[in-house]
């Protein structure tokens, strides 16, 4: 075997020490594509004026970016309901998730027609962050997860336990938001 110089030596650790250290991470999060929700409106739009359920009926679909919230009116309760049906499927169709629509109240309007109010959820809140990080410590995974902000970041050594740490958040029933993955390095 030959004698390897002192360089060449110090070249292998620095190449060592590089693979080690590198470090994969992914973001948790509860963004929301309002283009995609825009997008998922105006579809739901022009499948309700094609509908022959809704010829005749009051209708609105409106979408406050401001104060993340999108109101459905319309004759009944049940008008209602086929109404958030075509919405959301509109949502899964553009890869959004229902969880991002929560009902905030219903009211009564002129001419005895309904209003549905939903807030956007496009955040994790606090107390969800604090659930799937204890949950990732229980499942004694080698990972390191960080609350920040309004994400959380996941970051190990190894690819296949930062996989395993996205199918056990997923597995999370209670949890309200509605979880994008992203970032992933």
């Amino acid at each position: 075997m030959p004698h390897q110089t002192e360089e060449q030596e110090e070249k292998k650790e620095k190449k060592r020490s590089l693979k080690m250290a590198k470090e994969h991470y992914f973001d948790i999060s509860a963004k929301l594509d309002m283009m995609e929700m825009k997008n998922a409106l105006e579809q739901a739009k022009k499948e309700v004026v094609s509908r022959f359920d809704f010829k005749g009926i009051m209708t609105e679909i409106n979408l406050n970016e401001k104060a993340k919230t999108l109101s459905l009116s319309s004759s009944s309760d049940s008008k209602i309901d086929a109404l958030k049906d075509i919405v959301i499927s509109k949502m899964i169709k553009r890869g959004l998730s229902p969880k991002s629509l929560e009902e905030v109240k219903s009211e009564g309007i002129s001419g005895g027609n309904i209003k549905v109010i939903y807030r956007i959820v496009d955040s994790i809140e606090k107390d969800e962050a604090k659930k799937i990080v204890k949950a990732i410590k229980d499942a004694k995974l080698k990972v390191t997860p960080a609350i920040q902000g309004d994400e959380i970041r996941v970051s190990g050594k190894k690819i296949d336990d930062l996989q395993a740490v996205i199918a056990l958040v997923r597995k999370l029933e209670d949890i309200k938001a509605p979880l994008v993955f992203g970032n992933f390095k």
